[in-house]
């Protein structure tokens, strides 16, 4: 009988424990979705939303890439007077690849 009385205790307090903490997840779902439809009302501004992120996004993705390669390629054209076998190593290279025209 005291057997059967301790792993009904622990058997409650498992339950309870995970009562609290399901209520405590359904509380911060809740909260979270109260604040997400606090800033967006409707999906169309979700919707329009996302679409300009997504167009800012990809923009500013080609100017950075355009930017890199071009100080890249600024850096290496000043390396080559500095350092001559990078520019016998660029000229071969641009060599081949007009060869290959």
């Amino acid at each position: 009988m005291v057997k059967n009385n301790t792993s009904e205790k622990s058997l409650i307090q498992r339950a309870t424990k995970k009562v609290v903490r399901d209520n405590e997840n359904g509380a911060r779902q809740a909260i979270l979705e109260d604040l997400f439809y606090d800033f967006h009302r409707s999906r169309r501004q979700v919707y329009g939303m996302n679409f300009w992120r997504g167009i800012f996004f990809g923009f500013g993705s080609v100017l950075g890439a355009t930017l890199s390669v071009t100080i890249l390629v600024w850096v290496l054209g000043h390396l080559v007077d500095v350092f001559p076998p990078l520019a016998d190593f660029f000229n071969t290279l641009i060599n081949t690849m007009q060869s290959r025209r």
